[in-house]
């Protein structure tokens, strides 16, 4: 539903008819209304079972982790806490993988996993980024040692979700000097 009340946005700004607008705007204004309406089903259920609030308030415990992370990561991600770090970064698709054949070594690149986790972490590690001491001192001393600005990003997320996983794994608050 996210995705069509983009595309339909997107041609609002390039419809020329009138009626062509009203009715864009209409369907927009239901789109954000079921958005909303998904959003509080889904936010009711995660608080009405006690397994999936406690992990719930662990995840939003981190500073830089909001409600829709910890919904998209619960949800598309109900493995989290069960693998180890390896494991974990190569399902979420942020784990370089080697582009190797023979004697070539090709360069590293993430790829695969599940595409939802990885955009919901992308923006959770540029928040993080700002405003979590140990995603924030991680990120610099990667800067400082020459990192290109994606590479430190991706570590970023993978750093996150490694964190994240061993939050839920040990059933452990947030605590920056363990991060």
């Amino acid at each position: 539903m996210v995705e069509n009340c983009v595309q339909e946005k997107f041609r609002l700004g390039t419809s020329v008819s009138k009626k062509v607008q009203k009715s864009l705007k209409e369907h927009i204004a239901w789109l954000e209304k079921r958005i909303a309406a998904t959003d509080s089903d889904l936010d009711q259920c995660l608080r009405a079972s006690d397994i999936w609030r406690v992990k719930d308030d662990l995840l939003r415990g981190i500073p830089g982790i909001g409600q829709v992370t910890t919904l998209t990561l619960l949800a598309k991600c109900p493995e989290l806490g069960t693998l180890n770090r390896r494991e974990i970064a190569a399902l979420a698709g942020v784990a370089p993988l080697a582009n190797d054949s023979g004697k070539h070594r090709g360069k590293r690149f993430i790829w695969g996993g599940r595409a939802d986790v990885r955009t919901v972490l992308y923006m959770a590690a540029l928040s993080a980024r700002r405003c979590n001491p140990a995603i924030k001192a991680f990120a610099e001393r990667l800067a400082q040692a020459g990192k290109p600005p994606k590479v430190i990003l991706v570590a970023c997320m993978r750093k996150l979700l490694t964190i994240m996983n061993a939050m839920l794994k040990n059933n452990a608050s947030w605590c920056p000097k363990n991060a």
